[in-house]
């Protein structure tokens, strides 16, 4: 594995936690949605699709971190 640990699909997030791509940091945040992937607003990274991926560089849900992590 290189030096970025593939997390999975986190499912301990909180429902308002902003998540960041390890790839662009694209940072995805509940309260704005995604208009590229037509998210609503309020909706949680745990709730997204499961084919959802980074509207920015087209990641896997895997590379995202909770932003503000520091493990």
């Amino acid at each position: 594995m290189t030096g970025f640990e593939n997390f999975g699909k986190q499912r301990n997030v909180e429902d308002d936690a902003k998540m960041e791509c390890g790839v662009c940091w694209h940072v995805y945040d509940p309260a704005e949605g995604d208009s590229v992937w037509q998210i609503p607003p309020g909706t949680p990274f745990t709730a997204l699709p499961e084919d959802w991926r980074c509207p920015n560089c087209d990641a896997a849900q895997s590379r995202f971190m909770r932003l503000g992590e520091n493990e």
